[in-house]
């Protein structure tokens, strides 16, 4: 019983660009920075069991549908990561996050994302229960899979974003693996 009262030691496992994870481990936090790209959390509250991706485009031209970048992917393989996990399709809901315009440019890919993960989820019938997208500055997102937390710190220095591309991550599952991106 005394063991229940122990603080959980947080695990961060950061998810970068072109990827996702799933846990429903109560010590897990999944961490990215998201500029125009998009970052769905999406989890089952009855199951305990949640996930996050982080794609750049919202859909793949021509024949690169397998490319984890783009949305449609992304979008899959985290659902069907959740589903592999024990999570119910009729029971998942979601917090989306980024899309922001960084830069003024005429191509709003920030825009596009955002727009194309509202489409999707409505789609699939995963209601949207909280989103920050858009805007113009950076995010920095930490979502606990478990429990459905999530926050989100505005990133006003544009080498913040920078720094955050070459990160050590830490797997969900503990596979002893460590991935760099650059």
């Amino acid at each position: 019983m005394a063991s229940d009262l122990q603080p959980i030691q947080e695990r961060r496992v950061h998810v970068g660009q072109g990827s996702h994870q799933v846990s429903g481990d109560r010590s897990v936090v999944f961490s990215t920075i998201l500029g125009s790209c998009v970052a769905a959390c999406i989890r089952d509250p009855v199951a305990g069991i949640g996930g996050m991706n982080h794609f750049l485009l919202p859909e793949a031209p021509g024949g690169g549908a397998g490319d984890r970048r783009y949305g449609a992917q992304a979008m899959e393989l985290l659902i069907n990561g959740l589903l592999a996990l024990g999570a119910r399709r009729d029971r998942l809901e979601a917090k989306v996050f980024g899309g922001a315009r960084m830069t003024t440019s005429f191509n709003d890919i920030g825009g596009k994302n955002a727009e194309f993960v509202r489409r999707f989820l409505h789609e699939d019938g995963i209601p949207i229960i909280s989103q920050s997208l858009g805007g113009t500055l950076a995010r920095r997102i930490h979502f606990t899979p478990s429990t459905g937390a999530a926050a989100q710190h505005l990133v006003q220095d544009a080498a913040v974003i920078a720094r955050e591309r070459v990160v050590v991550t830490a797997p969900a599952r503990d596979t002893g693996a460590v991935e760099l991106f650059d």
